[in-house]
């Protein structure tokens, strides 16, 4: 859910456009983040991945688990490619691939 809130935002601001830190442009870009699909459904999905994770946690230890949150890079990496139309290198299928050894070595211990 993490990794979808992630997505879900970043295609938001594709819509709404560059934000920097300064103050006009943020007061001139709100009325555009605050009536985004995308964003609310992100933060949406920021909440479920809460509630999700404390679940989680109350089942497992944090050492068990909290590996398995690098699988949200691999969620994000793909969609990103197929959706947002973001590049995927040799680089970042070599990770991806490193990632998965790494969360099947964990699962095992």
């Amino acid at each position: 859910m993490n990794a979808i809130a992630q997505l879900l935002l970043k295609k938001g601001m594709d819509l709404v456009g560059k934000l920097s830190f300064d103050i006009q442009t943020i007061i001139g870009l709100l009325p555009s983040i605050i009536k985004n699909a995308y964003i609310w459904s992100g933060i949406g999905s920021y909440v479920i991945s809460l509630f999700v994770w404390l679940v989680v946690l109350s089942r497992v230890q944090v050492s068990y688990a909290y590996p398995f949150l690098s699988l949200g890079y691999i969620i994000a990496a793909v969609i990103g490619y197929y959706y947002l139309g973001e590049s995927l290198s040799v680089y970042k299928i070599t990770g991806i691939c490193v990632i998965c050894l790494g969360v099947m070595i964990l699962s095992r211990g």
